[in-house]
């Protein structure tokens, strides 16, 4: 590319600094809101990840004990047990992981679970049956394992999770979808705003395009100026944004929500580098594509 090329970009810039200063603040303000929402999704399938790997079915065995009407006939015998264990197998890939926790085992759980509580001083080895604990690789499944060993011979009890776990999956779904909407939304609203301000300064230098007509100059000649003007303004708008994205997430996550509750899963101020190559060149597509067409009215001959 001629350096004259360059040259005109840049004397545009100068002499148009307040149009190009517009193309920066729109840019900078479209791809923050865009990439806020970018990070909530991000925020959100962290979440949920971390909350998926929580979610187990506890599949209870009969004990001597046990009130169940399916456990009239006593504790679950070993072949009972095993073929819990087997149908278990013949579940995978949607069952993930299983392992028997034993009735001390649940005892040693509750009571460092519950240490804190006045329950725990209430709770004896043998209260909590033993139990085949499911981890799924779809917990949104839980329902198809549940519904496979209620009144299973040797089961005492299949907890039913949906009360506990529908609304946090319901909750989630609504999120992804509100954070995907805000962003496609905040997408569709950057380029209205960028192709208003190149059409403003399009029209501000129609005389000069038309004269640049006149002397025979192609329209790529005229275009690519314009062009370098634009993607300057929002590579320049498209940092600025990425920076105080940047400082947001660290203000938020890292000096707040980690610092008080750091076993949770919240994203950090480092998730904003992860975007920052898809803005920087998702500016560059949209500034090409809509200064093109933008310019295309005032380019026919």
């Amino acid at each position: 590319m001629k350096p004259s090329v360059f040259a005109d970009a840049w004397e545009g810039l100068r002499r148009n600094k307040s149009i190009a200063v517009s193309v920066i603040l729109v840019t900078m303000i479209s791809l923050y809101l865009l990439g806020v929402g970018l990070l909530a999704q991000r925020q959100v399938d962290q979440m949920k990840g971390y909350w998926y790997d929580r979610v187990q079915v506890s599949i209870y065995m009969c004990t001597d004990t046990s009130a169940q009407p399916n456990c009239s006939t006593g504790a679950a015998t070993q072949d009972q047990r095993e073929s819990v264990a087997a149908q278990l197998e013949e579940m995978e890939p949607l069952v993930k992981d299983v392992y028997w926790e034993s009735e001390e085992e649940a005892y040693s759980r509750f009571k460092q679970d519950y240490k804190n509580s006045p329950l725990a001083g209430h709770i004896r080895v043998g209260d909590i049956p033993p139990s085949y604990r499911v981890q799924l690789s779809d917990p949104e499944e839980f329902e198809t394992v549940a519904s496979a060993f209620e009144g299973a011979p040797g089961v005492a009890s299949v907890p039913n999770l949906r009360e506990v776990f529908s609304p946090l999956f319901r909750a989630i779904n609504i999120i992804t979808a509100v954070m995907v909407g805000l962003a496609v939304l905040t997408l569709v609203s950057a380029v209205l705003l960028m192709a208003t301000t190149i059409r403003q300064a399009a029209f501000t230098r129609r005389r000069e395009i038309a004269i640049m007509k006149l002397v025979g100059a192609s329209n790529r000649t005229i275009r690519t100026p314009f062009i370098i003007e634009t993607v300057a303004s929002g590579l320049i708008g498209a940092l600025m944004a990425i920076g105080l994205l940047w400082v947001s997430a660290w203000a938020l996550f890292d000096r707040y929500l980690l610092q008080e509750n750091s076993g949770t899963a919240f994203i950090s101020s480092n998730d904003v580098w992860v975007i920052a190559p898809f803005l920087l060149v998702g500016v560059v597509v949209l500034a090409v594509g809509t200064s093109t067409v933008t310019l295309w009215r005032y380019l026919r001959v």
